[in-house]
């Protein structure tokens, strides 16, 4: 039977989807408001995630360099402050292990007195992007950098707690640490101090791998509390001389902030770590609650307030001088695990840790540093995470590029400008695949084509010139850009100036269509021009190759073919009389308005770029002014053709009359007139004394070269 609760009167419109199966294999209601029995369940949650709390907050304290007790206090807050904050419902907040290393390179370069303002500060600025609802831009990073950055604070945390491990003192950054590596591991050999800490600590980083591997239900018991347990028995045997946690008074640590710490909040030093601080912090915080979010089926997180929530526990963390704090995946993951339903669980977590720092901080006092060291290694590994090296790389390389890049560069420098530089390299391998750009060349004799696809960027300026190059030496050139999804400016301008030196030159033509552009990019303005420089037979190439560039719709067979002259109005705004006269077939007259053409036969046939030769059987003679045209009656089935190839002009002297299923045949041209009157100067329309009107213009000049007198119009 389904579970689903549907309101009365709503018919199931408004029906409450039943909770599905969590990830970890169990199931969790939507986080609501408590009742009597999530309040048990809770409670029990509670329990779970103080047990994996208590050692992380210590250990993460003696990993930063601080007081234990400033990690407890820090976890404390994470709890009775954000746990009753909107934002997540069963996220839990704590000290970072992330920001572990930084804090203690802080401390120990300006001391434990100026934390507390740095994390105040930092504290305030995530408020502000909370209020500015800026929580969003965190999901917006690339998963590389964010899987970069995780390996990145992984790498120096596991190098750090090796020396913990051995009770030896790390050198400082990350080199230095891997440096030192071959002198550890000398000391540890010839120390048997050194080497039953080793002893400690690598028990409890063995039990931290497999335990969940243990049968239930022991295994349901965290693996840092049961490593804590038998490192504090095996470290009280006689024999077992380790270095133990010092507590010491939780209330004895508390540092508040006073003015003349702020007053150092001006230099440079430590604006970089405030910045630092709030980027990373609320990086983990929000990429923890995308992790949690995962895990159950109840209500999603809610970013900005979450991120809001955050700033206000490390304001007051840092009131208090305590260490800043982050949303933290591990203890998250055992409160989803456990069975949490409402925020009680992480609110009585807090409550636990304050209840046991206050009464029972002597038991503090057994746990091994080494132990703790094998615990925060364990994590560090989990923040390394070696395998997503792989999947990434198999998955895309360019994107196992940006996470090495980002890893290496945090190990190198530090995690903010590990961050940056993974994020710049993200940045432009986005910009090389939008710039992929594909470029097809085909050369004959005396012509070059390019034809451009894809995204034309200045990062491909480089091939686009070494394109334009390779066909700068015809004397013909085409540059077909219109297929470009996007050309930006500095690609447009490269491809004009070209083609201006192209002009300047000396070439014979020049064509270059670029995209959004109805005439075919500014061919039809390159071809224009050439013709007015040398109104040869460079202009009416460029006519010819306009109208190769006209589309047929299919099945008409060029019956809607039109002349770019067709369009083209006059001046005075009528329809261009050389449009008309070709659009019609017979002379137009300035400013007669006359219907739209509906198709075009050329007077010759185009020379470029495929020339193909008539025959004489279907040469097409243009209309003479003495002979009009008569219209041939047609038939159905038969199709009245206009030239070659498979379209012929009946001629005016011999009306063409066609039968059903019969293919028309064109008479032989016999009868050729006087040849026209001189033509006027300039061209333009003119009046022939007994033979009507016509039009005058320079293709008239240049077909009656080619094809002789009788083409003339």
């Amino acid at each position: 039977m389904s579970n689903d609760r549907v309101r009365p009167g709503s018919s199931g419109r408004h029906a409450r989807r039943s909770a599905g199966p969590r990830s970890g294999g169990t199931s969790t209601a939507a986080p609501g408001k408590p009742t009597s029995a999530s309040f048990g369940t809770d409670l029990v949650a509670s329990v779970v995630v103080f047990l994996v709390a208590l050692p992380l907050c210590i250990g993460v304290a003696a990993a930063s360099g601080v007081p234990v007790a400033l990690g407890i206090i820090s976890g404390i807050i994470g709890g009775l402050v954000v746990g009753f904050l909107p934002g997540s419902s069963l996220q839990v907040s704590g000290p970072a292990a992330g920001l572990a290393v930084l804090v203690l390179e802080f401390v120990t370069e300006h001391g434990v007195g100026l934390l507390g303002p740095v994390v105040l500060v930092s504290g305030l600025l995530q408020m502000a992007l909370g209020a500015l609802r800026a929580g969003r831009i965190f999901q917006s990073i690339s998963l590389s950098v964010v899987q970069g950055m995780l390996a990145g604070i992984g790498v120096p945390l596991i190098l750090s707690q090796t020396y913990a491990m051995v009770d030896s003192k790390q050198l400082g950054t990350a080199l230095k640490n891997i440096a030192g590596l071959p002198d550890l591991a000398a000391a540890v050999a010839g120390d048997a101090h050194k080497a039953a800490a080793l002893v400690l600590g690598l028990m409890a980083l063995v039990l931290c791998f497999v335990w969940k591997k243990v049968p239930a239900p022991l295994s349901k018991v965290p693996a840092p509390l049961i490593a804590v347990v038998l490192g504090c028995v095996i470290g009280a045997m006689p024999g077992f001389e380790v270095k133990k946690v010092s507590f010491g008074n939780m209330l004895d640590a508390v540092t508040f902030v006073t003015p003349s710490a702020l007053s150092h909040l001006l230099d440079p030093a430590l604006l970089t770590m405030i910045v630092t601080f709030t980027v990373i912090a609320s990086a983990e915080s929000l990429f923890s609650a995308a992790a949690v979010d995962r895990m159950h089926t109840g209500a999603r997180t809610k970013y900005n307030a979450e991120l809001f929530s955050q700033g206000v526990g490390n304001t007051i963390a840092g009131l208090l001088g305590a260490l800043p704090l982050t949303a933290v995946i591990v203890r998250s993951a055992a409160n989803v695990q456990a069975g949490a339903k409402t925020k009680i669980s992480r609110i009585l977590h807090g409550a636990w840790l304050l209840g046991f720092g206050l009464l029972l901080p002597g038991l503090l006092g057994l746990i091994p540093v080494s132990v703790l060291a094998g615990v925060l290694l364990h994590a560090g590994w989990k923040l390394f995470n070696p395998p997503a090296f792989k999947q990434m790389w198999q998955t895309d390389r360019g994107e196992g590029i940006v996470m090495l890049i980002t890893t290496g560069a945090i190990v190198v420098a530090n995690l903010l400008e590990g961050v940056l530089a993974g994020l710049a390299v993200a940045i432009v391998l986005v910009a090389l695949r939008m710039s992929r750009m594909t470029i097809k060349r085909t050369t004959t004799d005396d012509t070059g084509r390019l034809e451009l696809k894809g995204n034309a960027t200045f990062l491909r300026l480089p091939k686009l010139i070494e394109a334009l190059e390779s066909i700068a030496d015809k004397p013909r050139v085409h540059v077909d850009a219109s297929g470009l999804s996007h050309l930006d400016l500095a690609c447009r301008s490269q491809i004009e100036e070209w083609a201006e030196q192209r002009r300047k030159s000396g070439a014979l033509h020049v064509d270059v269509r670029l995209p959004h552009d109805g005439s075919g990019g500014s061919g039809g303005k390159d071809a224009k021009e050439s013709g007015e420089a040398e109104r040869g037979p460079v202009a009416a190439e460029a006519v010819a190759d306009t109208l190769e560039t006209a589309t047929v719709r299919p099945g008409t067979e060029g019956e809607n073919l039109v002349h770019p002259y067709a369009t083209a109005p006059t001046a005075d705004g009528h329809p261009h009389p050389m449009g008309q006269g070709y659009a019609q077939g017979q002379p137009g007259q300035a400013g007669q308005a006359v219907p739209p053409p509906r198709s075009y036969q050329p007077p010759y046939p185009p020379p470029y770029p495929q020339a193909q030769p008539v025959h004489p059987a279907h040469q097409v003679h243009p209309v003479h002014p003495v002979h009009p045209v008569h219209a041939a009656p047609t038939h159905p089935g038969h199709v009245h053709g206009t030239g070659h190839p498979g379209h012929h002009t009946a001629h005016p002297t011999h009306p063409a009359q066609t039968h059903p299923g019969q293919a028309h045949q064109p008479h032989p041209h016999t009868h050729h007139p006087a040849p026209p009157a001189p033509a006027p100067d300039p061209y333009g329309p003119y009046v022939q004394p007994g033979q009507g009107t016509g039009y005058w213009g320079p293709e008239d000049d240049w077909a009656a070269q080619q094809y002789g007198e009788g083409t003339r119009r």
